[in-house]
């Protein structure tokens, strides 16, 4: 079974690259985060042809996640149970399914702007409650992992320069907590392999020629239970859909499971 996740950056604007991505891959579900589309948007029509269902949860502003998988989608759940929300209002950033012998996530973790902006308060606070709503899963006996763009490098050798974000978000003590917390309810970093050099990154900026300088951090993660980790057989960044015209800031994370 191939899982993948990727922040595509605008599912509309990625569609022809993300329909032969996953044409040429292979893979059976796809974890999508940031669609910057409305659910009547979705692409679901396309994905159909190719033999996915779809399930969404997005409002057409810069956040939304999907599901997207040809070995089926039950017990669908949109949005964060506890969501803290953000400034009064609960943003579209989870989505879960049981897809085929698996439970998945699909996450998009507030980015938090600046350490002393409210929206890093509220990223800590929805830590807080993605811990709680997935504890129960990640001790459970079923393979179940969650996967996203979590907006957080574990470790200083998940950035290409920790000295040029020293006071920033994403490195912080309080988020590299979060992260700890969560792997606490009995998950684990499904570490990927880097396709070229020798960290797997998973986003460049688009800015001051980022990628091919491999100024990059690892901030899309695949976080798995026990049985979901021992299933694994191999997990890679796939950096050559960085590549090219039109391509999102993010690559794919690809993890491939024997179940």
């Amino acid at each position: 079974m191939r899982i993948a996740t990727w922040n595509v950056n605008s599912i509309t604007a990625r569609l022809p690259r993300l329909l032969a991505w996953l044409e040429s891959t292979g893979t059976d579900v796809l974890c999508v985060q940031e669609t910057k589309t409305t659910a009547e948007g979705f692409p679901a029509a396309e994905l159909r042809e190719l033999g996915y269902e779809s399930a969404v949860h997005a409002t057409g502003r810069w956040n939304g996640v999907a599901l997207i998988s040809r070995v089926g989608l039950e017990d669908v759940v949109r949005g964060l149970p506890g969501d803290p929300g953000y400034d009064g209002v609960e943003e579209p950033r989870a989505i879960s399914a049981t897809c085929g012998p698996v439970r998945l996530w699909s996450v998009y973790v507030p980015n938090g702007r600046e350490v002393d902006h409210a929206h890093y308060a509220y990223k800590l606070q929805w830590f807080e409650a993605l811990k709680a709503a997935v504890a129960g899963d990640a001790k459970g006996s079923r393979p179940f992992a969650v996967l996203g763009d979590y907006n957080v490098a574990p470790t200083d050798d998940d950035v290409w320069d920790p000295s040029l974000f020293v006071g920033a978000t994403h490195v912080t003590p309080a988020e590299r907590a979060a992260l700890a917390d969560l792997r606490g309810t009995g998950l684990s970093d499904i570490v990927p392999r880097p396709l070229k050099y020798d960290h797997p990154y998973t986003y460049w900026d688009y800015r001051q020629l980022c990628f091919p300088k491999n100024k990059g951090m690892r901030i899309d993660l695949v976080y798995g239970n026990e049985p979901f980790a021992k299933a694994v057989t191999d997990s890679y960044v796939d950096r050559e859909e960085r590549k090219g015209k039109g391509a999102s800031d993010h690559a794919p994370v690809v993890v491939d499971l024997e179940l």
